[in-house]
């Protein structure tokens, strides 16, 4: 009956009225596309729908700019004629209907007449009570255009849905989850006026306050609590909402401190309604008065404190029962503000000591059968009876739920508590710190509640990892990770498998952790039996110490095995563990517990197989030396995961396959610190095989492939062809050293070959699964990584890839940049950008033209990061220009396009008034370009006015106050600019705005490594005319001698250590302006020498006798090398013609003559 009453007509019978006429040269495309909505009728049939889908999304996509002649009156009788089409049945048509509501409402800034607002209220409402919970958040913001009032106001429907009188329990949730949404953050939209704002937050916080209802069942009162607690984190950081009031603060942080142990086993936190500071403390000088016993303690025996604190844990033998504790419980006066905690058993303290506990680890089993001896647990669970511990099926899973939501409450009130902190200043968060951070209680008193009880408490997995990923090992004391370390690792065996996975999750953080640490190092060294066989662990009986050994598959596994002898240790052991839980069978031993595992799955559940997945990432990028060992296998790895159907399992294996490629990229760097025979070392016995693979193949074809490397080849998994197989196996063969072929044989010699296995190894990659994944259009975020894993292979690799994969990587590419995914086009713009940089295809112009249209039209695109990277992009794409003009073959530079060059500047003036993110590569573009024109494109009367225009888009970005990499990098364009022989520099009208940008830049910008650059781009020109007029010149050379004497001069502590650059640079701007000094100049110089000449004397000879490293701004570094450049002043001063009688030349020989001598002297 809803349904159809919304359906109806407007109030009084009327129809909506039709959309009037508009200009044709105004609100076309509305127009039509209006008039075709308003000629359709309810229609419940499938091509019906699609109809309302397409315009829909047509009316979505229409470019609404300002005077586009659309009346509000238009508007307002188009959403209601969409509502009378749409019935609340149809979830995906309305959730379409809601954005195309809040599209038009904000975009053209309509106010709905109260006729139709009333229709349009009344279809929205009864849409929130009627359809699906995934539409809530586009009916709420189509709802909040239309009319916040109905729904926050003081009688609005969600405060009274989500009052404490509402009966409904799913009801008050619901309205309190769509509040939160309302908070959430629209990009580039304006976001919930402050009336609101404070509405909600009262709401979330009486939320917060309250207890739960008696009708209200566990899971319900959770979400409830997460709801609120998300919307006041949306409020914080999205509104950026300030919390002013102190009751209000103190409010907030009172609650989510109770919500931070909300069902945390064996705490019951009372908390005051209000936190209020803390005063500063203040010395007392009376004794400790001695607090009175709990009458509820009274008749319990005296422990004495120094016994208790020497208590050795018991340790649990398998079969052995723990004694049943009393269930009885006691309060603990809490200290001031920080809250009341009851503890089980008669225990008063909540001690952060990592001795003597026992603890249930999360997700053990309702039953809490299984008990371990943990380092990170205190006594804080209650002890359940033989009654309770018998739990069924059903009940097992209903309890493991209920604590999987009270986590996630716990989180949510982290999260919010961090919010809470970046809200406020520092000062006024230091009057609350007692309450969260532990502090030393005076003798008698309890230990109050902190976070550090919760890190040591909470079960939750991944809570240890987050301390692990945030604490810095490398400043702290060795053997603390190794504790952590050996006291994780037999849980790697637990038969519960979110064990198993917080086991992974942390040995991940620990490798990912400031890494390489070499205390990291060592323990993945160590034998993988060490701490699997803990005698205080309580986990199931383990595997003999080899248990990771398994059969191998595949002719790398395999070959792996044989490369090694018996006697010699893994590597790495967790590497070895990582490729076992993501490829091979799982045990009947550690299957227990195994959710999230496919029904009949032989594997390990996703859970375990994908944060495996993670740690190898996480070991590719932090210690690629271990990882290197076992490329080949895991290019196994990687083609299994990716062949897989699950998507996450494929998008894990290439983002495994990104880093492997680029910790192979770090290695080949020109200043990698790795020696050529730490590169990827391959055994020679690989070498043999591949030598009987080849014969194998010539003499019987594909049919014996499988004979010859073993069941389940990767070549032929990975859909091989016979004839490539031969082919590659030729170029490898053909490769190798004489002395390797001859010594195959030879099992314990090893050799590099690091070119072959890295060819190897991505030639495996393109002939498996990965051109699939790059062709899954179903999956956006796969073809996205598999485009970030494509852009990191190595560029020598590429280069000895067959012709036709080299041609698969490229095309796929530019086909993929045409993609309507923008993370795809994103990260295929970013590719593209690796790839014209590759020294096999920057000379080829096809290629380079193909990328540069490519690039040209995702700098078009509307999404900012699309557009980032498409400049970027075209940054590197310029660079390869500039190559390519440095080579003695002018071949290139002739043949591509003027036309595309054109363009090219076109596009980068454009996008040089972006966003930061863009125009910092768009500037650094400008100036490649401009750097790269010949002189038969200046000739040319079309460039002309772009080249003026391109010009001043530098001067613009250099003085704008913008972030410093977008200055420096238009300083560092300037300078590309001042290369080019070629421009009228010293003569175009545009000189002294050039210079004039610098030298402000010079002068007083705050950082200074823009300073430096725009020193640098000063002392580029190489002939005195191209630094202009005299006046032009004396203005350049007053700057330098002022930002000399600046050089010190910042209130920033952090810009200090550029300081000793800023001069080296200015000296030798300094210099090279005297080396280039005309006649005319010399009167100039000789009024500053007179004025700042001690000064400035200082710091050339600071320059000469001080080393300083080459950076491409070109400072000499060696001291023969400085002391040239004074001399070659010297000499030019000394042959400029001075008219008789004038003294500035003498005076400035004499002062560089001082300066030598001076230096001469010192140095003995």
């Amino acid at each position: 009956m809803a349904t159809a009453q919304v359906r109806g007509s407007l109030p009084g019978g009327q129809q909506p009225e039709a959309p009037r006429e508009l200009p044709l040269e105004q609100g076309h495309g509305f127009r039509r596309l209006s008039a075709r909505l308003c000629a359709l009728r309810p229609d419940d049939s499938s091509s019906g729908r699609t109809e309302i889908h397409l315009l829909f999304d047509q009316l979505i996509s229409e470019n609404y700019s300002e005077g586009s002649g659309v009346a509000p009156e238009d508007v307002s009788s188009l959403l209601v004629q969409a509502c009378r089409l749409v019935p609340l049945n149809q979830n995906h048509l309305v959730s379409k209907l809601s954005q195309l509501i809040h599209h038009l409402l904000n975009t053209l800034q309509v106010i709905v007449d109260e006729q139709n607002l009333d229709f349009l209220l009344a279809y929205t409402i009864s849409a929130i009570q009627q359809c699906s919970s995934w539409t809530h958040m586009q009916i709420l913001q189509a709802l909040a255009a239309l009319y916040l009032p109905d729904l926050l106001g003081k009688s609005g429907l969600l405060m009274k849905l989500s009052d404490l009188a509402q009966s409904d329990p799913e009801v008050r949730r619901a309205a309190v989850h769509c509040m939160a949404n309302l908070c959430l953050s629209v990009p580039g939209q304006p976001y919930l006026e402050e009336p609101y704002q404070n509405i909600c937050f009262q709401a979330f916080l009486t939320i917060l306050q309250s207890p739960k209802a008696p009708d209200m069942d566990d899971i319900t009162f959770c979400m409830l609590l997460q709801n609120a607690l998300k919307g006041i984190q949306s409020l914080l950081n999205g509104g950026k909402m300030k919390l002013t009031q102190t009751d209000e603060l103190g409010a907030l942080l009172a609650v989510l401190k109770k919500s931070m142990f909300h069902g945390l086993p064996g705490l019951n936190i009372e908390m005051p309604t209000v936190l209020y500071p803390t005063p500063l403390p203040q010395y007392d000088g009376r004794p400790p008065i001695k607090p009175q016993q709990p009458e509820a303690s009274a008749s319990q025996p005296p422990v004495s404190k120094k016994k208790k604190s020497k208590v050795k844990p018991k340790k649990l033998q398998q079969g052995e029962e723990e004694e049943e504790e009393s269930s009885g419980e006691r309060e603990v006066a809490p200290a001031p503000g920080s809250g009341r905690v009851n503890l089980p058993g008669g225990d008063t303290r909540c001690s952060p000591s990592l001795d003597a506990q026992t603890l249930p680890v999360a997700g053990s089993g309702a039953a809490g059968k299984d008990r371990v001896s943990s380092p990170f647990s205190s006594a804080s669970w209650k002890r359940v009876s033989s009654s309770e511990s018998d739990y069924s099926d059903a009940e097992g899973g209903m309890q493991s739920k209920v604590r999987s939501y009270q986590a996630k409450v716990r989180q949510g009130a982290l999260a919010c508590f961090l919010s809470t902190i970046k809200s406020i200043e520092k000062k006024v968060l230091y009057g609350y710190w007692s309450a969260f951070v532990p502090d030393t209680p005076e003798l008698g008193t309890p230990q109050s509640v902190s976070l550090m009880t919760l890190t040591l408490k909470d079960p939750s997995p991944k809570c240890l990892a987050n301390l692990v990923s945030n604490s810095p090992y490398n400043r702290l004391k060795l053997s603390l990770l190794t504790k952590v370390w050996n006291q994780i690792k037999p849980y790697i065996r637990h038969k519960d498998v979110n064990v198993r996975v917080s086991s992974l999750t942390l040995l991940g953080a620990i490798v990912s952790t400031h890494a390489p640490l070499p205390e990291v190092q060592l323990l993945l060294q160590q034998p993988c039996s060490s701490g699997l066989s803990n005698s205080n662990s309580a986990t199931p009986r383990l595997s003999p110490p080899d248990w990771w050994k398994k059969a191998p598959s595949g002719p790398f596994l395999e070959e792996a095995s044989v490369s090694s002898p018996k006697t010699s240790s893994e590597p790495c052991w967790l590497i070895r563990l990582c490729i076992s839980i993501v490829v091979l069978p799982k045990e009947d031993s550690c299957s227990g517990s195994d959710a999230g595992s496919a029904g009949g799955s032989t594997y390990e559940p996703f859970p375990m197989r994908l944060e495996a997945l993670q740690v190898l990432a996480h070991l590719a990028r932090g210690y690629f030396s271990m990882t290197q060992v076992y490329l080949m296998e895991l290019g196994e790895v990687i083609c299994k995961c990716m062949g897989e159907a699950d998507p996450s399992v494929q998008l894990h294996g290439a983002k495994l396959l990104e880093e492997l490629g680029t910790g192979l990229i770090q290695q080949y760097k020109p200043d990698s610190t790795k020696a050529p025979d730490q590169r990827v070392p391959v055994s020679l016995v690989s070498v043999s095989s591949w030598i009987s693979l080849f014969f194998v193949l010539q003499s019987h074809g594909p049919e014996k492939l499988d004979e010859a490397t073993g069941t389940g080849s990767s070549l032929k998994n990975t859909h091989c062809c016979h004839r490539h197989c031969c082919c590659v196996l030729i170029l490898i063969l053909v490769s190798l050293p004489i002395a390797a072929i001859t010594l195959a044989a030879t099992v314990a010699d090893v050799v590099t070959l690091p070119l072959f296995q890295v060819v190897m190894f991505w030639t495996m990659m393109l002939n498996g699964p990965l051109p699939r994944a790059l062709q899954n259009s179903e999956h956006p975020t796969l073809q996205a990584s598999a485009c970030d894993a494509l852009s990191s292979i190595l560029p020598e690799a590429f280069s000895s890839l067959p012709g036709d994969r080299q041609i698969l990587c490229i095309t796929m590419l530019l086909g993929l940049n045409d993609s309507a995914n923008r993370l795809v086009k994103a990260a295929t713009s970013r590719a593209l950008g690796v790839y014209v940089l590759f020294p096999c295809l920057r000379q080829d112009v096809i290629f380079v033209a193909d990328t540069a249209n490519a690039i040209l039209m995702s700098l078009q695109d509307k999404s900012l990061n699309v557009r980032a990277k498409a400049a970027w992009s075209l940054g590197n794409l310029t660079d390869t220009l500039i190559v390519n003009m440095e080579t003695p073959d002018p071949s290139f530079q002739d043949e591509f396009s003027g036309l595309l060059l054109l363009k090219m500047l076109r596009s980068a003036i454009e996008a040089s008034k972006d966003k930061d993110k863009v125009k910092s590569n768009a500037v650094r573009a400008l100036g490649n370009l401009l750097h790269f024109l010949q002189p038969s494109h200046i000739e040319k009367p079309r460039f002309a006015e772009i080249i003026e225009e391109a010009i001043q888009a530098l001067i613009s970005t250099v003085l704008i106050e913008a972030a410093m990499k977008v200055r420096w990098n238009a300083c560092y364009a300037m300078g590309n600019v001042f290369k080019n022989p070629a421009l009228p520099l010293g003569l175009a009208p545009w000189t002294s705005q050039a210079y004039s940008a610098l030298t402000s830049v010079v002068t007083s910008c705050k950082n200074f490594k823009v300073r430096i650059r725009s020193a640098a781009a000063l002392s580029i020109p190489s002939e005195r005319e191209r630094y202009g007029s005299t006046d032009q010149y004396a203005h350049i050379w007053n700057a330098l001698v002022t930002a000399l004497q600046k050089s010190e001069d910042t209130t920033d502590f952090l810009e200090f250590k550029y300081c000793a650059s800023l001069r080296t640079q200015i000296c030798q701007a300094l210099i090279h302006l005297l080396s280039l000094a005309s006649a005319s100049d010399l009167s100039c110089i000789k009024e500053t020498l007179e004025l700042n000449g001690d000064m400035v004397q200082s710091y050339i000879l600071q320059f000469l006798k001080s080393g300083t490293e080459r950076d491409d701004s070109g400072a000499p570094h060696s001291q023969q090398e400085r002391d040239q450049t004074v001399r070659t002043a010297l000499d030019h001063i000394s042959s400029v013609q001075a008219p008789a009688g004038d003294t500035a030349k003498r005076a400035v020989v004499d002062f560089l003559e001082d300066i030598l001598t001076i230096y001469f002297d010192s140095s003995g």
